[in-house]
């Protein structure tokens, strides 16, 4: 354990962590049947104070997913219906005139919008045009609305989980370069097993009521979390194998496969990189380890980097999927990574 967190008070705040994360699985797992993995890439998401895109088909549960882990983190959560018609001033908010009956005096009044929350789900992000799109792109990277010229703070923590369906449909505005790339994740929540489907069914059929669901934490023991994240140490060799993997998903890298060569047109940015590690710190800290591994950034890959890697046509040709470049090219590295160890 490194001397940062080789401290009392770290050693306080990793067992209410630990504590924590035991109490909010518990929790979700009243209501969602399966989907862990989801679960824990939406806790790293909040863990490393980034934002999550949920990708799925209708009534795959996404909705209630992010609900029921707000209610289980104590936070504050509010959710937007993105439709055609959604004004930017429908998220953020706007300035009303307000009249003092006694004085008869106006003044412009902020009414802040349903963006000012710790938890905001942005529900099918793609039914929106641009315009609206772009509203959140400030608060996710500034944590700040401006409004008439004039800056409102939202309070920390705060976590856009944006849920998109996958079917390319009439009436769909796929989401910018520059706001996909302030998600940390992009994560598919794929269809249940059998047994898991069996489970739903027989939970919600027979009953009229959701289950109740207990706050675990709140927004003060969250940040605090986060900061617990960042001091969990990388060595050199991890930290420049997330560099080395990152960086070969661009095909004008000499150290990049043949497989992104051919089929990927624009690789992932350093804020990639920057993410990867972040979100394996956060992983290492819930498997009850002080210390990345590269497993850790192998295990994240796909999630960070499978929107913000670009394929070409000979990918659309060959009928070759981002996720299927990433495998090979994550598969290339472990494979690689010994070897140049070796040398």
């Amino acid at each position: 354990m490194s001397n940062a967190l080789d401290t009392e008070e770290a050693r306080s705040v990793i067992e209410s962590f630990h504590t924590a994360l035991a109490g909010i699985r518990e929790q979700v797992g009243r209501v969602i049947i399966g989907q862990e993995e989801v679960v824990d890439h939406l806790l790293v998401t909040l863990l490393v104070g980034g934002h999550c895109l949920i990708t799925g088909m209708p009534g795959t549960a996404k909705t209630l997913l992010v609900r029921t882990l707000a209610i289980a983190l104590g936070l504050k959560f509010k959710r937007i219906q993105f439709t055609p018609d959604l004004m930017p001033t429908d998220v953020t908010g706007t300035d009303v005139i307000e009249e003092d009956i006694t004085t008869g005096h106006r003044t412009w009044t902020f009414v802040p919008g349903p963006i000012f929350a710790n938890v905001l789900l942005a529900d099918e992000i793609n039914r929106t045009p641009p315009k609206t799109q772009s509203a959140l792109l400030e608060a996710m990277q500034e944590l700040t609305v401006t409004v008439r010229g004039d800056l409102h703070e939202i309070d920390p923590p705060f976590f856009v989980l944006a849920t998109q369906n996958p079917i390319e449909l009439e009436g769909t505005y796929p989401l910018p370069e520059a706001q996909l790339d302030r998600f940390l994740f992009n994560v598919i929540l794929d269809y249940l097993d059998d047994d898991e489907e069996l489970a739903v069914v027989d939970r919600y059929t027979t009953r009229m009521d959701i289950p109740s669901v207990d706050a675990c934490t709140g927004p003060e023991e969250i940040i605090r979390f986060q900061s617990l994240v960042r001091q969990v140490p990388v060595a050199e060799s991890v930290s420049r194998f997330a560099v080395e993997l990152v960086r070969a998903t661009r095909p004008t890298d000499p150290a990049a496969p043949d497989v992104v060569k051919r089929y990927v047109q624009y690789g992932a940015s350093v804020r990639a990189t920057m993410f990867l590690t972040l979100a394996a710190k956060a992983r290492a800290l819930m498997a009850g380890r002080y210390h990345v591994t590269r497993d850790d950034i192998c295990a994240l890959a796909l999630p960070v980097m499978r929107h913000r890697v670009l394929t070409n046509y000979f990918a659309e040709s060959d009928k070759v999927e981002v996720d299927d470049v990433l495998r090979q090219l994550v598969d290339y590295m472990r494979a690689e990574a010994p070897a140049a160890k070796a040398g």
